[in-house]
Order: structure tokens, then sequence, then C-alpha cells
């Protein structure tokens, strides 16, 4: 037991290995690394649903571990991964308020799918994680195609009556294999006497500060207001860590009385209100695209870089490879909150929050054919008081809108809170970060206004009726939608053009037999496409060629170089062609790039031509009509017929 704290010390670990999907390790070392994205975001979802189960005053650190030991390739882990940890927490000696039960919900061909495997995943419009008990809601993570509030509470639904039996299955297991809860293991969270004299003595203070609206200004209070407090009670008995703990419990207590009497919150809002917003776009003049949001005392600056296919992320997991062409990366710098610590690389929480955002905003991104650039977004948190992942969102949208990324509609997102006493409860609407911390619920709901498209819930109680849950939907919905149209204010749709400092992109699909003649022997053709033209060209295994180039007329020439090697020689046709071999009975002319005709001796001219070295040089520019195709697909090309051709006004055309 540790008596230095007022929170539960609990760790999850969920690590995946390798040998469980038949695999070995890359790299030098040839064993397990770091935990990888998914690793992380698992070890959080099982974490979020059993935290708010441990009795309070529970201070013995726990530590729960999930090792994947077998994967077929075709069922994800994580569902089964927190079912394992309540099971494992249910039979043991630890004090646990579980069991709990976990889903995954698709909607594949219009049906709601219980925990669908990966292959049936591509098609889903839906991929949800519900956490229940057997009465309640406990946790909630959500991705969604622009789903209704309606659909979304379906689905949760759907998934509820699905984790019943998963619930009574453990507690059949605990019958069999549980052991009794340790009592030892509680201890209350403050002394309660030394908690009523400091709210006697000092409640009416604490609530005055509690209603400083500038956070600041507020923290400044708030320590000075300790130091009374501690000057105040320090004792034999009563140590400086008890005081604070006591002060903490006062101050939650104080906070929760005042919405419940006064009826408003502690900032002067009513329960429905959003705090000041302001946006702009494309303040930083070299990046690709750029947005500033800010809610109330939140501040995310987003930034949008674009690239080509060399740039995106590729995922080695269990189930097998794949690439990934849409990153959302958030930073959470400790100056945003006011505080100093070490910058190390991202964490649990910067991973999370990310994660999210990226939910919210891959529903509206362009497909591949029709935007073919990898992109790049890049959230840092300026400022923070309440919900900087819905304010990465908001400025995410804003962003790609501002760097010309072409996505389907703007997406915004809320945080609403919960005060449950009893059966009594109060939804705040875009929480603070007092109320979040003083609070019962942090529900996240992010989308366009055809739906959403991201949803997460986390508890600090056992759990939330299907009441309670759609009232925060529909409040949600309601303030999603003012915030969009704040949003349209600063830009209604994305840009025409992307930025000038963006490399420029074009795709062309190959047919299979036409990538050898882009490539070349040996890769030839390619590399004097890309010297000549100073153009960046990849081809993937399907066939997809992309250029890229930082300028226009690079990219032009190019595309125009390609196009040409894929073009096929018709008859009749008349090109610009340059000379490439002399020989005494004629010419040898590259009229496409890649393609070259013979001019022979007789079709240079009316006249008499007795050696073709007497008419050209290599590197001659001359211009060819294609009159043949021999039977061994040989292309002959004159010069001779050209006026012919031309006074005859045949259906020729110049290429």
């Amino acid at each position: 037991m540790r008596e230095d704290i007022d929170f539960v010390p609990l760790t999850v670990e969920y690590q995946e290995k390798t040998f469980a999907a038949g695999k070995i390790p890359g790299g030098f070392f040839k064993r397990e690394g770091k935990p990888s994205e998914k690793a992380v975001l698992t070890s959080r979802m099982i974490d979020r649903p059993i935290r708010p189960l441990f009795p309070a005053g529970l201070s013995n650190e726990v530590q729960v571990i999930v090792s994947v030991l077998s994967a077929d390739g075709n069922n994800d882990s994580d569902i089964p991964a927190i079912i394992g940890a309540s099971a494992a927490l249910m039979i043991s000696d630890i004090p646990f308020n579980g069991p709990i039960g976990a889903v995954r919900v698709g909607l594949i061909d219009g049906n709601l799918v219980i925990n669908p495997t990966f292959l049936e995943m591509k098609t889903s419009l839906l991929d949800m994680t519900v956490v229940a008990n057997e009465t309640d809601i406990v946790m909630l993570e959500a991705g969604a195609n622009e789903l209704s509030e309606d659909q979304m509470m379906e689905a949760i639904r759907f998934g509820f009556e699905a984790i019943k039996p998963i619930v009574a299955c453990q507690k059949e297991l605990v019958k069999k294999a549980g052991k009794i809860k340790r009592e030892d293991a509680v201890r209350p969270v403050a002394k309660e006497a030394l908690a009523k004299k400091i709210k006697d003595k000092f409640g009416g203070e604490i609530r005055t500060g509690l209603q400083i609206v500038d956070k600041e200004k507020n923290r400044k209070n708030s320590c000075e207001l300790k130091k009374k407090v501690i000057e105040a009670f320090l004792s034999e008995d009563d140590s400086e860590k008890e005081i604070m703990m006591a002060f903490e419990e006062v101050k939650k207590k104080v906070f929760r009385e005042f919405v419940v009497t006064e009826k408003k919150r502690v900032d002067g809002r009513g329960f429905d209100d959003i705090r000041n917003l302001s946006s702009e776009i494309n303040l930083l003049p070299c990046t690709h695209g750029s947005a500033l949001f800010t809610r109330g005392q939140t501040q995310a600056l987003s930034v949008v870089t674009l690239g080509t296919s060399d740039d995106e992320q590729v995922i080695d997991a269990l189930e097998g490879e794949s690439k990934r062409r849409f990153m959302l990366h958030y930073n959470f710098p400790p100056f945003s909150v006011g505080e100093v610590r070490m910058l190390r690389g991202p964490g649990r929480r910067e991973i999370g929050h990310g994660a999210l955002a990226a939910k919210a905003l891959e529903a509206v991104l362009p497909s591949e054919n029709e935007f073919p650039y990898t992109i790049r977004l890049v959230s840092e948190i300026l400022e923070s008081n309440g919900s900087s992942s819905m304010a990465t969102v908001c400025a995410g949208s804003l962003s790609l809108m501002a760097g010309g990324v072409p996505i389907k509609s703007a997406v915004s997102g809320i945080a609403m809170g919960l005060l449950k006493e009893g059966a009594n409860h109060v939804i705040f609407t875009d929480i603070a970060g007092m109320e979040d911390h003083c609070g019962d619920m942090d529900f996240k709901a992010a989308g366009t206004r055809a739906g959403l498209t991201a949803l997460q819930m986390d508890l600090k109680i056992k759990g939330i009726s299907f009441n309670i849950l759609g009232d925060c939907f529909l409040k949600a919905k309601k303030a999603r939608l003012k915030i969009l149209d704040h949003m349209e204010g600063t830009i209604g749709k994305p840009l025409g053009d992307i930025s000038k400092f963006a490399p420029r992109i074009v795709s062309i699909q190959l047919e299979s037999d036409k990538i050898r003649d882009v490539i070349g022997s040996g890769g030839k053709v390619i590399r004097k496409i890309t010297a000549d033209s100073g153009a960046e060209i990849n081809i993937d295994d399907n066939g997809l060629c992309q250029i890229s180039s930082a300028n226009k007329e690079s990219l032009d020439k190019a595309v125009a170089i390609i196009r040409g090697i894929l073009a096929k020689p018709e008859v009749g046709m008349i090109y610009d062609g340059t000379i490439t071999k002399v020989m005494n009975f004629g010419a040898f002319c590259e009229f496409l790039p890649g393609k070259e005709g013979l001019i022979h001796v007789s079709e240079i001219a009316d006249k008499y031509v007795k050696d073709a070295n007497e008419v050209f040089k290599e590197g001659d520019k001359v211009k060819v009509i294609l009159y043949e195709i021999d039977k061994q697909n040989r292309t002959n090309l004159s010069i001779k017929r050209l006026k012919g051709a031309v006074e005859e006004n045949k259906n020729t055309n110049i290429a």
C-alpha cells in the first residue's frame, strides 16, 4: 500500500508476441521492442473501463498484463484482452466492482454485426467498442462514417445485449475459481474529521475560488488557499500530504454542491453554453496548410503537410503489413497547462488523443484516386482547459481545407461532462478542466452535419443508463452544429489549390503490360524520364504510377513523356519526332517516348535520295506521319507523304 497517493496506482500493459502469428520480429535484435501504437491504444482501452471500478481508497499498486499468445489473423485481440483483464481481476483477491464485458460492433451491408473480422471491417461503416456491466454502459469508443445519433444508440444497445452472456460467464468463473477479496487494501481517501474541519473553516473561500474563470488566476488562488489550509491544520496528527488529500476532497464536494444548489456552472455558464470561439487559417507562411482554433482557454494549432507515396507509414501488425496514408500526431507540451517537465516522446495520452482525432477526420478524407497525397496532420496544443482532443478535430478540419485537401465536409467536436447525484444528473456542454476533474464523465463526440464520425466515453462512476446517454447525444449534436457554424464562417469549403510549397502529384494507372514499358530494361526508361524532367516517379505493384515534383513545369514534362509511352501508335497520325540513328538506307526516328520507326530513304522527299546521311544527323527534329504498321509490328514513317495527307484533308491529327 502506498500512503502518499490519492488515486488508484494502476498500470495496464498489453503486449503482442509475434510468435502468436507465426512471425519473427524484424530489426537486428529479432525480438519484440517497445510497444506499438496498437499496443498502446489497446492498453488504454483496457485501462479506461476498469479504472473506475476499483473502490475509492485502493492504494496498492495494481498491474494488469495482457499477452497475445495466439493470433489467427482474422480476429482482433483487443476485445478478448478487455474481457480477459476483467476475468482475471474478478477471480483475484483484488477489490474490483466488475465484471464487465466488451464487444466490437460493425455496420456491414446495413446490418449490425458483433465482433466482425478484419476482412469484414474493411466494408463496415462503423467500428464501435462497447464495454458494459449487467445494467449500464461503462465505456465507448467508435469511428463511424457519418452515422446519426439514433444509429449509434441502436448499435450501443445491440452491443449491450451481446455483453450480457459475457458478464454471466465471468460470474460463473468466479464461483469456481474466485478468491476472497482483500479488505485491508482499501483505506479512506481522506480523513473525514479533517475534511469536515477544512470545509467548515475554508468552504466559503473554496467556493469563491472555484468561480474564478481564468485558469492561471484560479490556479494562483488555489495555491495560496492551500498554504493557508496547511498553516491552519498542520500538526503531529495531520501531515501536509493528508491535509492536501482532504483539501482536494473538500474542493470536489464544494464544486458538486455548488452545481446542485445554484443550478449553474462555477464559471457562470449555463449547462448548454459553449465558451467563446475563434479561428483563423494559414497563419504560418511556409507550411502546406495551417489553422488555429480556440475555444475558451483551449487552443490547438494544426498544421497539414502533404507528401508522396514514399511518405506512407508502414504498419507491421500481427494480422499483416499495411500502409497508412493519413497520420495525425497530437502534441501536448507542458507549457500548455503551465507546467515544467522533461520533453520526451509521445506518451499514451498523446497517442490516444491523436487516434481519436484521426478517427473523426478519416471519414471525410478523399480517396487516393481523388487526391494521391500522403497527409500528415500535426496538432500542437498551445493552451489547455478542457478537451484539447476535440479542439484538435476542429483545428485539423480547418487546416485540411486551408491546405486544399478536398475533404467531403467540415468536422467539429465537443466534449460533454456529467455530474450524477443519486437519481439526479446534470450534463455539461463543453467541459472545462475543473468540470472534468470533479465530474463523473468525459463524453466526446465529433462529426459533420450529416452525422457522427467519432465517439469516446469514459467514466469515473460504475456506469450510466441509456437515458443519460441519449441526453448526451442530443446535447452534443446541438453543440457540434453550433461550432460548425463558426468554423464555416472562417472557411466554408476547401481551397481550390494546394500550397505552392506542397509537391505536385499526378497519378496514372498503368495497364499490366505497360509497366515494363515505363520502367524499361533495368530501369533505363524511368531513370531517363527522371533525369530529363526532374520529377520523382514511383510505381507500385498494382501499376499505380505517381509522378511528383516541386514545380508544375517539371511535373507536366514527366507526365507528357509517360503518356507518350502509353500512347498507341496510330496509322495516319502526324508526330513530332527526333532522329536517333542514321543509316544509308534511312533514319530511325523516335516519334513517341520509347517508340521508334524507320523513315526509309524513299520516304524522305519527293525527289530521289541516295543516302539518308545527306539529309539527317542524330538529334534532328522532324515532323513525320505514321503510314504503316507492318505484319511484324514495325512502324514505318514518312516525311514525303505529309504534304499529301494535309492537302487531301485526311482524318489526321498532330500528336
